[in-house]
């Protein structure tokens, strides 16, 4: 019974892989002329004399903490941007695109800014702001950060400059981690259950905030890593930013649930003095988020919906696919209802924006960035062209290719193209070769067979790598990896052709994402260095309903074969029972009655199902103290739990499996 919903360790499993993992090896080789090539094309075709983002940055500076240290859990820094003292060097290495050179120096800009009176934000501590609204009494604070300790930090470097006022309320703009994990950094969670301080949240949140990312969360974790390259070394040839933000900090995650919700479209609040106007936009950036107007000081915040880069419609950690055209329909909405009466705009991330002129052409950039990428994709898929086909032809608009707000820093073209494919036809492309290809170990062997073994590829693959061909070099040396995984040449050079297109990426989670697949071929995977960001707080946002369908989601059907087991669950202090039934090799669940011929029938309360999955007390320990009792035949609990997988959080990726799945 150890296992017992071991399941809901994962929530907020995003930060799991990157918050909990050992450096990569630092082995890496200079930039290739082709490369050096690439990058200096980049400083022509941009407008890099443009330096208005720059001084918008730094507009408004107040303070800083020293060396952006935030200290940690441990005696390790929760965030720290010593390592990013490299970034003040004017030139882009030649082993980093100059736009994201460009865009990881902006990015580094840290401390507390005054936007105009009584809206401060405080920035580059954290991957997100913390934007801080002054009441006529207290503090209206807007996303307390991913973590406790950069939160905290974050409200004491705006105390030790501005007059001390309690905390009034916390919103929370949307359903992603980085903006509600800090939050007993700045609030306690008794003050939010008596109301003391507002929690005020878009309708949704607490589902969404931990939902998207349990039930796949194991994979998410891991590929987490490569988009966010934290096993990076920081320097020239490691991670250098990224694109929304500097990092992910690596304190303690917390989640206080909200007191308040906007629930309407549109709805108007006073919060001690101050009026906000709260725009819902659910299924934009996030599947929970809303933008606030705040009309005495002609700020608008666009959360996550308008920042300084093209965003994801589709993120590479994993998660559903983000609709294009809605997005574009809520930026449109905002600039209809708000543009004329903003004098400046903030966003959740990024700097902000001056001058009700510039700020309306921003925004028009940004709705129609979402909107050509949806409706150019569309129009090339009604013509047949495949997603890659789509990926590789289309290009943006002169008029936004060369805005700086509209560059792939974070999304690109080429996966949100493939993204809106995805959301219209999925992943079939209607030929029927694709349609039931061999996989990927099998593929791999036949093809390096059928062009003349593992010699004769690397061969030609060496010759085009020293040509600059690095997207052919990564993919056919990929096919030998995958074919033998023991091809220590193959490896080697799929790891140099990897290691260049990730200095040419102007895209941060691309350039995290090819370094990454470098390093783990050079050096394999680094053992996983355990942890979780499951807490008590956390786990509250977990339905029961939830939990139980993760618990489906590890069921081994072969080992499964054959067997019926129920189960009934009964949670006391709910009064709620569910019926687990085992048959057809699918665990199924529902919610009462319990079902008389049962198996076995658990009595808890959800406090206990969270200290056993919290690892505080054991299943067993838990019957031994009474918080637990079983009826029935326990024989028949102990063996269903017998029957689900643990997933491992550092399987491979650019390699095969070594541990076989049944």
């Amino acid at each position: 019974m150890k296992s017992l919903l071991g399941t809901v360790a994962l929530l907020a499993s995003f930060t799991v892989g990157s918050l909990h993992c050992q450096q990569v090896s630092a082995q890496t080789r200079d930039a290739e002329p082709a490369t050096r090539a690439a990058n200096d094309a980049f400083v022509k075709s941009l407008p890099f004399a443009d330096r208005a983002d720059f001084d918008d940055a730094r507009r408004g500076f107040i303070a800083t903490l020293p060396d952006g240290v935030v200290a940690g859990v441990g005696g390790k820094p929760a965030w720290d941007m010593k390592p990013y003292a490299f970034l003040q060097k004017d030139a882009a290495p030649a082993t980093v695109n100059p736009s994201l050179w460009r865009q990881a120096q902006l990015n580094a800009v840290h401390g507390l800014f005054k936007v105009t009176d009584r809206v401060y934000q405080v920035r580059g501590l954290d991957l997100a702001n913390l934007t801080i609204i002054e009441g006529d009494s207290g503090l209206i604070l807007i996303d307390p950060l991913l973590s406790n300790e950069t939160a905290k930090a974050a409200l004491d470097l705006y105390l030790a400059n501005r007059p001390a006022r309690p905390v009034a309320a916390v919103i929370y703009s949307h359903s992603h981690i980085d903006h509600f994990g800090g939050a007993k950094g700045v609030m306690s969670a008794e003050d939010a259950a008596s109301g003391k301080v507002k929690v005020i949240a878009p309708d949704g949140f607490m589902e969404h905030a931990v939902a998207e990312n349990v039930i796949a969360g194991n994979a998410m974790s891991r590929r987490a890593q490569y988009m966010y390259g934290l096993p990076l070394p920081i320097n020239e040839r490691g991670q250098v930013d990224e694109g929304l933000g500097k990092a992910l900090s690596k304190g303690t995650i917390s989640l206080i649930a909200p007191n308040d919700l906007i629930r309407q479209a549109y709805e108007t609040r006073v919060i001690d003095g101050v009026e906000i106007e709260f725009h819902l936009v659910p299924g934009s950036e996030a599947p929970a988020e809303m933008i606030m107007y705040f009309p005495q000081f002609k700020v608008l915040n666009m959360a996550e919906d308008a920042t300084h880069n093209m965003h994801n419609l589709y993120t590479l950690r994993g998660a559903q696919i983000r609709d294009g055209r809605l997005w574009s329909r809520y930026l449109n909405e905002a600039i209809e209802r708000y543009g004329d009466r903003t004098d400046a705009v903030i966003a959740q991330h990024h700097w902000p924006m001056w001058g009700n002129e510039r700020i309306v052409a921003f925004l028009k950039k940004q709705r129609d960035l979402y909107k050509f990428i949806h409706d150019q994709t569309v129009r090339l898929l009604n013509h047949g062209l495949t997603p890659t086909e789509i990926a590789e032809k289309l290009k943006l608009p002169a008029s936004l290719a060369g805005e700086w707000s509209a560059r792939g820093y974070y999304g690109t073209l080429s996966h949100n193209a493939k993204a809106v494919y995805q959301f219209y036809l999925g992943w079939y492309d209607a030929n029927p070769a694709d349609l039931n290809p061999l996989p990927r170990v099998e593929t791999a062997r036949k093809q390096v067979e059928y062009m003349g073994g593992a010699e004769a590829v690397l061969k030609r693959a060496r010759a085009d790598f020293a040509a600059g061909q690095y997207r052919w070099v990564a993919a056919v040396t990929s096919q030998l990896v995958f074919a033998d995984p023991a091809n220590k040449a193959a490896r080697e050079l799929g790891a140099d052709a990897l290691e260049q297109l990730g200095y040419q990426s102007e895209a941060a989670s691309w350039r995290n994402a090819y370094l990454l697949g470098a390093a783990e071929l050079r050096g394999g995977v680094p053992p996983a260095a355990g942890g979780s960001t499951a807490n008590a707080e956390l786990l509250k946002g977990v339905s029961i309903d939830l939990a139980f369908d993760f618990l489906g989601v590890r069921l081994n059907a072969a080992k499964a074969e054959g067997k019926r087991i129920v189960i009934n669950w009964t949670f006391t202090d709910r009064n709620e029972t569910y019926v687990m039934n085992l048959e057809n090799s699918a665990l199924t669940h529902r919610a009462g009655p319990p079902d008389d011929n049962a198996h076995a029938g658990v009595k808890l309360t959800r406090a206990a199902l969270d200290a056993i999955t919290l690892k505080q007390r054991s299943f067993v320990g838990s019957i031994l103290t009474g918080d637990v009792s079983v009826s029935g035949n326990p024989l028949k609990l102990r063996e269903l739990f017998g029957l689900l997988d643990d997933f491992t959080p550092d399987f491979e990726i650019v390699e095969p499996r070594k541990v076989i799945v049944d």
